[in-house]
Order: C-alpha cells, then sequence, then structure tokens
C-alpha cells in the first residue's frame, strides 16, 4: 500500500489501496467511544456495507446518511440535512465525517464538517478518478449557491485519504475518463513528463489498467501535495490548479450541468491554451499537442450550442475573481503554469471562441 503525507498544520496520509481492508488500521483504540457518519451518494451507497463492516469494529457507533447522486444536490440544502442527521445521532466535537464517493460529495461532507460545531474531523474515501486524483486533497470545502458554482465553502483538511482503485472499475466509462481532464491539467501544469505516460498508455488508460492508474493517481496527489504545502489556502501558487477552470466552470453552469466537470476543464484548458497560444508563450503545435490528448480520452475540444458572450459573463461571477479582474491560469511552457492578472475580455473571448469554434 502506498501511502504520502501532506504536511500541513495538521499533517494527514493518502493512502492507495486495492481494497477496502486496510481502512480500519488507520484509527487507533482512542476511537472506541467516538461516533462516525458515513456520507454516501446515490451511486456510492454500493459500498455502504464494506465500509461500514471496516469501522465498526473501531467506532463506537457507525451511522450513515445516503443524498441522491448529482451537482444539482451539492447545496446547503443537503448541507442541512446532514446536519439534522448529525444532530439527532447526538454527534459531537471530537467525532467524525466521513465522505464516501466522488467530488460532489466530498466537497459537501468536507464543507459540513468544517460547519458542524464549528468544525469536527472529517475523512476523504474517493470513489471516482477525478476525487481521487485532485478533489480529496487540499481541504477545499464547498457547495453551490443558487446559480452560482462553490460560492460558499471554507478550507478544512481531512484526517485521512483513503482511496481504493477498484472502485474506478465500476464507473461507467464517461464518468471515468471525465477524471482524466484533471490528470492532463497537471501534466501541463507542473510535469510535462505526466503527458508522455498518457500518450504512451490511451488504450491502457481508457482500459483501467490498474498499474497506469496508479501512476498517474500517485503523481497528480503528489504534485497537488507539493503545490498545498507551500500554500495551503490558496493566497499564491495554489491557484495554478485552476487552470481550465474559470471558463470551465462558466460552461459548466451555462451547460445546465449536462457536462461532466472534467469535460468542461478539459473545453476551458482548451481555451487557456488558445490564449497562451496568443500571447506567443506556447506554440499552435502545443495547442493542437493539447487537443489531441484531450480527444484520445474521449474529452470534448470544442462545444456548440453555447454563445461566446454569455460564457464571458458568467466568468465575471468567478469566486477567483480580485479587484475586477479574473486571477487566469496560463501556459508560460508545457508544463509550466502562471498566474495572470491582465487577461482582457477581448482574450477570454479568443480563448472562448476556439471551443466554440466561431
Amino acid at each position: 500500500m502506498k501511502r504520502l503525507t501532506v504536511n500541513n498544520k495538521e499533517a494527514y496520509d493518502i493512502l492507495f489501496a486495492g481494497d477496502f481492508g486496510g481502512l480500519g488500521n488507520e484509527f487507533n483504540s482512542e476511537y472506541k467511544d467516538k461516533k462516525i457518519m458515513l456520507i454516501f451518494d446515490s451511486n456510492t451507497e454500493i459500498y455502504k456495507d464494506a465500509v461500514s463492516k471496516e469501522l465498526s469494529d473501531v467506532f463506537g457507533e457507525v451511522h450513515t446518511f445516503t443524498f441522491t447522486a448529482g451537482e444539482k444536490n451539492k447545496n446547503l440544502d443537503t448541507v442541512m440535512d446532514i446536519y439534522e442527521a448529525a444532530i439527532k445521532a447526538h454527534f459531537e466535537r471530537k467525532d467524525l465525517f466521513a465522505a464516501c464517493g466522488g467530488g460532489v460529495c466530498g466537497d459537501m461532507t468536507g464543507f459540513a464538517a468544517a460547519t458542524y460545531l464549528r468544525g469536527i474531523k472529517f475523512i476523504q474515501i474517493p470513489t471516482t478518478l477525478l476525487a481521487m486524483c485532485d478533489s480529496s486533497v487540499g481541504g477545499k470545502t464547498g457547495v453551490d449557491f443558487r446559480a452560482y458554482k462553490n460560492m460558499v465553502g471554507a478550507f478544512h483538511q481531512p484526517s485521512l485519504v483513503y482511496m481504493n482503485m477498484k472502485t474506478l472499475l465500476s464507473l461507467p466509462d464517461r464518468e471515468y475518463l471525465s477524471g482524466m481532464g484533471e490528470v492532463v491539467k497537471y501534466g501541463y501544469i507542473y510535469d510535462s513528463s505526466m503527458l508522455d505516460i498518457i500518450k504512451d498508455n490511451f488504450s491502457a488508460i481508457k482500459h483501467k489498467d490498474e498499474r497506469i492508474l496508479s501512476e498517474l493517481i500517485y503523481r497528480s496527489c503528489d504534485i497537488k501535495r507539493i503545490i498545498v504545502e507551500q500554500d495551503p489556502t490558496e493566497k499564491g501558487v495554489r491557484a495554478i490548479l485552476n487552470f481550465g477552470h474559470t471558463i470551465g466552470h462558466a460552461i459548466e453552469k451555462l451547460m445546465n450541468f449536462k457536462l461532466l466537470h472534467g469535460e468542461c476543464v478539459s473545453l476551458g484548458m482548451v481555451a487557456a491554451g488558445r490564449i497562451s497560444v496568443n500571447r506567443g508563450l506556447i506554440s499552435e503545435d502545443d495547442l493542437t499537442d493539447m487537443k489531441k490528448i484531450l480527444q484520445a480520452l474521449d474529452l470534448p475540444v470544442s462545444l456548440k450550442g453555447a454563445d461566446a458572450n454569455e460564457i464571458l459573463a458568467v466568468t465575471k461571477n468567478d469566486k477567483k475573481m480580485e479587484k475586477g479582474k479574473v486571477k487566469f491560469i496560463l501556459l508560460d511552457s508545457v508544463g509550466k503554469a502562471v498566474i495572470d492578472h491582465t487577461v482582457s475580455d477581448e482574450e477570454l473571448l479568443s480563448g472562448i471562441r476556439e471551443v466554440l469554434n466561431d
């Protein structure tokens, strides 16, 4: 079992396992008088018995909560339902929540933990590729508020991240490959050698080869670990992790979440790539290569049925705005991202039009 340690103020481990069998071993005897709330969505409830079994000998009480899967339920109403379940079960400050699912479940459970009784511990048990390689690590939590994605949230680090790689096998192909959008991101913002691994293993990736996936997920988590250790609350360098997300989030919202998050990040990366080309930072060939990689993973590089000016307008609601300017992530070169505060509306439109084929 591989292990990484994130050395933030409160250090925690990321474990890469082949099943749930080692989960209980991560808790010592002090948890015998503690409660844990396992939070699933309707897709990941299939793991309820296995996870509960591993923790029933460790915790005094194991409770479960299930919400209906989907971004539309990542809201304060569901968080209030979690609060109510915890209150009725008499959860106290030394008890724990556990997110058993993808990015929606992890973000929302983390936010509920950050705010219940002014903050209790929680653990991440990610079951999707996107959650494993990105959202379960780093302590970003939050929910969507009305039409605004992740507008309400908190930084609240997990106490443990435990990954069972076998859960990837049960994912529908589209959802699974959507997570590759985040993996590709790491190659472009930090380590270009990851792109070579991806290009050499398209078939293995699409067939969910555990050896290749373990390497890519481990590398992604290690990069994120390095970045969040330097900047745990996104005051500086951590912002490079948002490559592809500003325009991607706008598209995600305007398409009413019909596209998956990783698919929107794919489109956002292409748009950011176009702006980087126009500034002379990367070459046209680099952008063409990016599109080929994304297309080989069944990720979109173009979009129909959207309006460029509407997408631009939604970017203005991005939570990463500073003094009315978008904090935008560009590529200084393949494998190196930079934060830029000077991207104009005209430049944003050029990137958006790249994916709209205008």
